[in-house]
């Protein structure tokens, strides 16, 4: 019934917009008649059918979903509707159909009590950006609509000052012919109304904040997943701060989520007792339901899967794979990890080194220059990642997390006597020595140049977060775009080596989507239908990276994980992609930042190779 009740809602709208504009479309013998009584009623009838029919049209997606802040204002402007339909297009439908929508709100008043979405002050300046461009596109077409009544020929210039002046009350260059004068002013004048009196309600509005973790939602967490935290790879994620968290009756599970565009977005498993995910799960409902919110899971593994579906009656398909690596089974020998070998081997020799440590090893201010640097590196001025980014680097909390860093060795240390020429190239390609003796002139002798090096020689930062006890799940891989390429490779090798030492015994790496689709589609035999759905994906692979994070991933010989979202019906599918993109970070529908972060120490010349699933924007995403 609210389906039907929104949809009928802006058919109304439209026809008390479509009366209040279209002279033809409210004739009427009574209108005739009333045109010629003293007083305003006709034009103030008319700007008030027009700005019911705006706000109706505002309210019919509320309606649509439930939300009781949308009936209540539906139930009162619907009334002032009437009294325009009746003061000046005397339409005995238009009436009767406003009438009929009234009592089917009233009758199903009780199917309307979602509570509103978390939202902000930045609503009140999109409502007037938008708001008023809609008021001067129909402000156009209000005054363009009596071209029999209009005094001379204005142009298009002279009709947007008119509605430029007459959203503000003001007389504009544009004449017409009897009571049409008053009709447009009026009607310009409620829409300029409406637009400031919309949005100062947005501004001064209480708030509903989206949900956020506190102090003691992430406190509760990390004990479940000290318990719990070796059985999903994405368990550690649940630790961003920008996420709401509901817990099951008794304490022992958790589902994190986010709200974008009216989608309940869940990441990965529930957090805690398999056993408990029901209760968690039966919560995170009624919390979608309480509000109309869309659920959906991204990323949850086959058993968070069947445990949703079966609880839910919701839908699962499968989304991509994640790449895990078991340590004790890796090694760079063999033909299939050459290209891998041959590009560490490379790197290394071009003066290249790296460190892997925990977080809690290292000092407070080489933390801060990674922070400084993976934020420079990042690429985009967006910050990605919801499903598998934690969105910090180095927090107290987290000392379980592992940073590997890639350093470039100062080009005197790596001087080295030789028989013959000093000055000839190093093997395969590698940075030429300087002659041993005096400094070149120009050099100081205990210098080199630092104004591209702002980070010391820092290149790349490879983060992990903890996964259980014995493994670690890639977190971002951030890199300076003057070095080399195959940094990415090096830092991942370098990981999986350093991995024994650190307890680990496997390494969750990036997720590939549709990666079975990419693989069976390039095999020998596929049908038609697969290849060509593996052809849009690699098309599409331009823009969101799907074939190269399944290339990269591969690289590194690991078994493939499936992973699967989980939706309410086929129809929701296009809204929660819509909306995981924008969580993840790819499609952001704000408005621009006025001022943009200086970044004076960008290399000069933009990256020519572009080594790794994500060296760009920075995160693992899905």
């Amino acid at each position: 019934m609210p389906a039907l009740v929104g949809r009928a809602c802006t058919a109304v709208g439209l026809i008390d917009i479509a009366a209040g504009v279209f002279p033809r479309f409210r004739h009427s013998r009574m209108h005739t008649l009333a045109e010629v009584l003293p007083g305003a009623l006709g034009p103030f009838a008319a700007a008030l059918s027009l700005s019911a029919g705006v706000l109706l049209l505002l309210l019919a997606h509320g309606l649509k979903r439930h939300k009781r802040r949308a009936w209540r204002a539906s139930v009162v402007l619907l009334p002032a509707g009437i009294v325009g339909q009746l003061g000046y297009r005397h339409s005995l439908l238009g009436t009767a159909l406003s009438l009929l929508l009234l009592g089917l709100l009233l009758r199903h008043r009780d199917q309307f009590a979602a509570l509103p979405d978390p939202r902000s002050r930045w609503r009140a300046l999109a409502n007037f950006v938008l708001m008023g461009a809609g008021s001067i596109g129909l402000g156009l077409v209000i005054v363009s609509a009596h071209p029999h009544r209009t005094i001379g020929d204005p142009g298009l210039a002279d009709r947007l000052e008119h509605v430029l002046y007459g959203l503000f009350g003001l007389t504009g260059p544009v004449g017409y012919r009897g009571t049409v004068d008053g009709t447009v002013a009026y009607s310009l004048g409620s829409l300029g109304l409406l637009t400031a009196l919309t949005t100062i309600y947005l501004a001064f509005r209480p708030e509903h904040p989206a949900a956020r973790l506190t102090g003691d939602d992430e406190r509760r967490l990390r004990a479940l997943l000290d318990r719990h935290g070796g059985r999903d790879s994405l368990g550690h994620f649940a630790l961003r701060r920008d996420k709401g968290v509901v817990f099951s009756p008794s304490g022992k599970a958790a589902v994190c989520y986010r709200v974008v565009s009216g989608v309940m977005l869940a990441s990965g498993d529930p957090v805690g007792d398999v056993e408990a995910w029901p209760g968690a799960i039966e919560r995170f409902m009624d919390e979608a339901k309480a509000h109309s919110w869309t659920p959906a899971v991204m990323g949850c593994s086959e058993t968070g899967g069947q445990v949703w579906t079966r609880e839910t009656g919701l839908d699962a398909l499968e989304l991509g794979d994640e790449a895990v690596v078991d340590v004790p089974d890796f090694s760079l020998r063999g033909r299939a990890m050459r290209n891998v070998r041959q590009m560490v081997g490379r790197i290394e020799r071009a003066g290249y080194e790296t460190r892997v440590r925990r977080v809690r090893d290292l000092s407070a201010d080489e933390l801060e220059g990674i922070r400084r640097a993976a934020d420079e590196w990042r690429g985009t001025d967006t910050e990605r990642g919801f499903s598998m980014a934690l969105g910090r680097i180095g927090d107290p909390a987290d000392g379980d997390a592992v940073v590997a860093t890639a350093h470039k060795r100062d080009d005197r240390a790596e001087q080295v006597p030789r028989p013959r020429d000093d000055r000839a190239p190093g093997p395969r390609g590698g940075r030429r020595q300087e002659p041993q003796g005096d400094p070149p002139a120009g050099r100081p002798d205990d210098t080199r140049p630092q104004d591209n090096r702002p980070y010391g020689d820092l290149k790349a930062v490879l983060h992990f977060v903890p996964w259980g006890p014995d493994g670690m799940s890639l977190d971002l891989m951030r890199r300076d775009r003057s070095a080399d390429p195959g940094m990415n490779e090096l830092l991942i090798v370098a990981a999986l080596r350093a991995a024994p030492a650190l307890g680990v015994v496997r390494v969750s790496l990036n997720f590939a989507m549709f990666r079975s689709a990419l693989a069976r589609g390039e095999r020998l035999g596929a049908g038609p239908v697969l290849r060509g759905w593996r052809a849009l994906l690699v098309f599409l692979s331009r823009w969101f990276q799907i074939e190269s994070l399944y290339r990269f991933n591969a690289k590194f010989q690991p078994r493939w994980e499936p992973r699967y979202v989980v939706f309410r019906s086929t129809g929701d599918l296009p809204r929660i992609g819509l909306a995981a993109m924008r969580a993840e970070g790819f499609v952001s529908l704000s408005l621009p930042r006025p001022l943009h972060r200086l970044r004076r120490h960008r290399p000069p010349q933009p990256c020519t190779h572009v080594t790794g699933a994500t060296a760009d924007h920075g995160v693992r995403t899905a």
